[in-house]
């Protein structure tokens, strides 16, 4: 039986994760700013944790691991994004976002590394996302964010070279969730004909969008196979595009980028 500790559990990705790691056996302790939404359940363990401030997480994750004892898994999956160009966006906000996808995320690694490191076995799963390759536009913050947690995985993969700690990154293309609703959005003075081609483009991707389930059962597999980098979602993304980005000049992404949201 696995003991999987889990960011961001109340909807979208992570509800899917923690509702098919339960029903495989696993005991998950979920996470979420709001209680109220998270519903304790037979393998399911809610947890009150806000990952913009620090003492949320000490508060939350002693409280899970006093239940857990230790932790097999960790997966760090929680996120919401920001949609609006650089020049207006609020800078608590932008800070707000590395705070939540990038910082309370290393501080969880570094809570659960030492008994993994101890054991000589572990697994870390970091939900990053297809914008650290294929940014989306006037979404800058999310997407450095996204690229910061994506190096950060390849890099924590050669610190733990021979501990039996294993770092799994895992980009999700775009998913049929209600992501797009807890967006928030930036003045666009001076960009409104973009902004509006731009977050039509969003709107339509995510409704034609493949349902969260799938990247549900691509981390069942990861955690039965792990591998450093995997990617998930609609074929064209997570197969054709994301190929594409590895292996084109930066010229050629941009030119595809604009074309693809009609900029």
């Amino acid at each position: 039986m696995k003991r999987v500790l889990l960011t961001g559990a109340s909807a979208g990705i992570g509800r899917a994760v923690a509702e098919l790691l339960v029903a495989e056996g696993c005991e998950v302790w979920g996470t979420s700013r709001d209680l109220s939404r998270l519903n304790a359940a037979s393998g399911f363990h809610p947890v009150e944790m806000d990952l913009s401030r620090p003492e949320s997480i000490a508060s939350g994750f002693q409280k899970a691991i006093a239940e857990a004892r230790d932790f097999d898994i960790l997966i760090n999956n929680a996120g919401n994004g920001i949609f609006g160009p650089v020049e207006h966006l609020p800078m608590e906000q932008v800070r707000r976002k590395f705070e939540v996808l990038v910082f309370g995320h290393i501080d969880l690694i570094q809570r659960v590394l030492p008994s993994m490191r101890l054991r000589g076995d572990g697994l870390i799963i970091n939900v990053t996302s297809l914008a650290a390759q294929l940014p989306i536009p006037l979404m800058a913050p999310y997407n450095a964010a996204k690229a910061a947690m994506s190096a950060f995985s390849a890099s924590l993969n050669l610190e733990l070279t021979g501990t039996g700690v294993r770092v799994v990154e895992l980009q999700p293309g775009d998913i049929h969730t209600e992501f797009n609703a807890s967006v928030f959005k930036g003045g666009d003075s001076g960009y409104e004909a973009l902004a509006r081609r731009a977050w039509m483009a969003v709107e339509h991707e995510i409704a034609v969008a493949p349902p969260p389930e799938i990247v549900a059962r691509a981390v069942l597999r990861l955690i039965r196979r792990p591998m450093p980098l995997a990617t998930v979602g609609g074929f064209f993304q997570a197969v054709v595009a994301s190929r594409v980005a590895r292996l084109a000049p930066r010229s050629w992404l941009l030119w595809g980028i604009r074309k693809y949201f009609g900029l």
